[in-house]
């Protein structure tokens, strides 16, 4: 029989082999890096709680992945709306004095018994789901300033506005980058891209000459010289430095790490990498970027072969995501641009962005899944 079929593959095999592999590397690095502030933090003294903590996740997150993998992905069609408008009520809530969750003097979660919920982690799956049907739906709209570019720049405002506020600048800041990227994506024309880029570049300049010493203005600037403020605000990134430094070509050891041993502030976080530049080395990193370098080109590549302009966008924003916070993450430990708190997808300790970024790839494999075939 000719012609094309909506064949049900197996999926991407190299995909789902890499995402579990990061996943227990990244279980097995968290438990290096954050032994010694487990202990700190224990009543008990337990090295183990964030290792005890992150294996449940990533079952969990297994589960999740399971699912999505299975459930076809045109279904979010049926629920983009109502999924974009109920990460708007967590992020309203969360706003409320009293019902957030504060941590560093943030208030980014909602705290249900043991469990937290992250509402800007989930606004992330929500608008991605959300762009991909509006703009599929009547794919002219990307052509049309008024009917298509600008409701969703509305958007971005609102969802950046509200996340800002928390305040979390890398969240809000990879959900403007997703969304933005995919609409260059459905066929966003490209001086569009280039002037909004201009005004985002233009508002931060605005940001640190109008106000040199606020909050927001040292963020920003503190990347670029943090030895100037080595106990200030330049402290974690010359830990991080020092960390990767110190690593060398082949680093130090696995768990043989100094910085962890509370020099460098929650090393299981955010800052992972740096733990495992210096122990595991230069040549760690390159292989841990190769395998993330290859892991979006499958992502890529199942975005371009999606049987609909749904899949393609829907798979176009998860690899944005996944792509978005590697580089942004590699950029603020190297200090090459200001510390926004951006998790290392898969690896870094953090129970709802694991769940969140196994669960995309497991929408990934039903695209791939659902890829037409030639018979």
């Amino acid at each position: 029989m000719n012609g094309k079929i909506n064949n049900l593959k197996s999926g991407d095999f190299i995909l789902a082999i890499l995402t579990l592999a990061l996943v227990i590397f990244g279980v097995i690095m968290v438990f290096s890096a954050s032994y010694y502030q487990s202990i700190n933090e224990s009543e008990t003294g337990s090295p183990y709680g964030y290792l005890i903590r992150d294996i449940m996740w990533a079952f969990l997150g297994f589960g999740l992945m399971l699912f999505t993998a299975v459930f076809d992905y045109r279904n979010y069609k049926k629920i983009a709306l109502i999924a974009l408008i109920a990460s708007f009520i967590l992020l309203v809530i969360i706003m409320i004095p009293g019902v957030g969750h504060g941590s560093n003097g943030a208030v980014r979660w909602l705290k249900l018994g043991p469990i937290t919920i992250m509402p800007g982690e989930i606004s992330k799956i929500a608008l991605i789901m959300f762009t991909a049907w509006y703009f599929s739906e009547k794919p002219r709209r990307i052509l049309s300033f008024t009917k298509g570019i600008l409701p969703m720049l509305g958007l971005c405002g609102l969802y950046g506005g509200l996340i800002l506020a928390q305040p979390n600048m890398s969240t809000a800041i990879t959900v403007v980058a997703i969304v933005i990227m995919m609409m260059v994506v459905a066929g966003m024309k490209m001086r569009y891209f280039w002037t909004l880029g201009g005004l985002g570049a233009a508002g931060i300049m605005a940001i640190i000459l109008t106000n040199p010493d606020s909050h927001w203005a040292k963020r920003f600037t503190s990347f670029m010289d943090p030895f100037a403020d080595p106990l200030g605000d330049g402290f974690q990134v010359v830990q991080s430095l020092m960390a990767l430094g110190s690593g060398g070509l082949f680093g130090v050891g696995l768990g043989k790490s100094i910085q962890k041993n509370l020099y460098l502030p929650e090393p299981q976080n955010d800052f992972i990498l740096a733990i495992i530049g210096e122990e595991l080395g230069f040549i760690g990193i390159i292989v841990l970027l190769a395998a993330y370098a290859v892991l979006i080109w499958r992502g890529i590549h199942i975005a371009v072969n999606a049987p609909d302009q749904f899949g393609t966008l829907m798979a176009s924003g998860i690899v944005i995501m996944i792509a978005i916070q590697v580089i942004l993450n590699i950029a603020v430990v190297t200090s090459s641009m200001p510390p926004t708190g951006v998790t290392l997808p898969f690896v870094s300790y953090g129970g709802n962005a694991l769940m969140l970024f196994m669960g995309s790839v497991g929408i990934l494999l039903n695209i791939s899944r659902h890829t037409a075939q030639v018979k």
